[in-house]
């Protein structure tokens, strides 16, 4: 049995351990959740999904390495959907960590969207829940675990400049965890 590492770009995974298996989904949630799907039909030896990648924080005074306890699928208009009869799941419980993650399509760069999604999460990224779902539906553990890059404000645009220190972090913490 094997862990595989998902990363939504090779920057964020740029010095992942060299002997770890790594998948590169691409960017946003339908890309993540069919790269996932794949592999996890292709490779029925994985037994753990392990997300790592960048997120802007919600809260002033974040900053770090989190492992998330919660994800939140944010921009799916799950209260009007339930309003109309269906029932959606737009939360998933990953484990006990204490850090709630937001996940949507949208790339945070505007602080009233940022203050809003703090009244639900801490951090926010824009792949996490669709990985979350896919390695739930094919009955395989998940991890979620997210550095902070930025303030999901205009500081977000800077991403490329701060992603490495991401990359270190994160690769830090799968050689300190794995």
């Amino acid at each position: 049995m094997s862990a595989l590492i998902v990363s939504a770009t090779r920057t964020e995974a740029a010095h992942v351990p060299a002997d770890l298996p790594l998948l590169v989904t691409g960017v946003g949630k339908v890309a993540a959740a069919s790269a996932v799907a794949r592999a996890l039909a292709a490779d029925p030896t994985i037994d753990e999904i392990v997300n790592i990648g960048s997120c802007g924080a919600l809260r002033e005074g974040l900053s770090g390495v989190f492992e998330i306890g919660r994800v939140l699928n944010h921009d799916l208009s799950a209260d009007a959907i339930r309003a109309l009869g269906y029932d959606v799941e737009d939360w998933l419980t990953l484990g006990d960590a204490a850090t709630t993650l937001a996940t949507g399509d949208l790339f945070v760069t505007d602080p009233a969207v940022r203050d809003r999604l703090a009244q639900r999460a801490d951090l926010v990224d824009m792949e996490g829940f669709a990985i979350a779902w896919a390695a739930r539906e094919a009955g395989v553990r998940c991890r979620l675990v997210k550095h902070v890059s930025d303030n999901a404000d205009e500081t977000a645009l800077d991403w490329v400049s701060a992603v490495d220190r991401s990359a270190r972090d994160l690769a830090g913490w799968l050689v300190d965890h794995l």
